[in-house]
């Protein structure tokens, strides 16, 4: 774990080496995996122990896979994305909807609808973070949890700038801060990454927003 450092962003750390519109670069879908067989297993591994089974779920930026385990049975898996067919292919989604957050941050979900929202190894590519995950707390239920998973891979066009300079660390100490900001509490860097494989480094938090003052 690790202390939550705070530090300033300039503006220009949010913008992408391509700014046309996202639609058109997540036209074509992608049948890949953007971590290792050893990191999957590892995130797989933590969701098993952070979500409680019969949990509601909000997949984040999701696509064809969402690295839940098999085993385990949710009440319900909302998955969110930017490619119809990747969502489609989803056998684990209850629900799929297709939505640009970078063009809306705004969820459309129902207030306290999920108990648990995960962003798998795509945080990178957010350009209005801190307003998206103002928005989980409205669909999160109270004390509702997150978890960002993270790694060392991106799409260097369309990731924001920050994370082509800053450190892994300063990296995590930035998620961190995103959620910081939106209003989450109890926000933790747990470090889970395998040996001699793609790092995994995952930040969590508990929503805030509806707990009593």
């Amino acid at each position: 774990m690790r202390k939550l450092l705070m530090i300033k962003i300039p503006e220009h750390m949010f913008r992408r080496m391509d700014e046309s519109e996202d639609i058109n670069f997540y036209k074509e879908p992608r049948f890949v995996q953007h971590i290792d067989q050893l990191t999957i297993d590892a995130l797989t591994s933590f969701y098993g122990e952070f979500i409680p089974r019969q949990a509601t779920v909000l997949d984040l930026m999701s696509s064809w896979v969402s690295h839940l385990p098999k085993e385990n049975q949710y009440k319900r898996v909302a998955i969110l994305g930017m490619n119809a067919r990747e969502l489609e292919a989803n056998n684990q989604a209850t629900e799929i909807k297709v939505h640009d957050l970078n063009e809306d941050p705004k969820l459309p979900y129902s207030e306290n609808s999920f108990d648990t929202s995960i962003i798998s190894v795509s945080i990178q590519y957010l350009t209005k973070p801190v307003a998206v995950f103002s928005s989980l707390t409205n669909v999160l239920k109270e004390n509702g949890q997150i978890c960002i998973a993270l790694s060392h891979r991106l799409f260097p066009t369309k990731a924001i700038y920050a994370f082509h300079k800053l450190t892994p660390s300063e990296r995590v100490s930035l998620v961190m801060q995103y959620l910081k900001l939106a209003g989450f509490k109890n926000i933790e860097f747990i470090d889970k990454s395998p040996k001699n494989s793609d790092p995994l480094w995952i930040v969590t938090g508990i929503n805030g927003k509806h707990a009593q003052t």
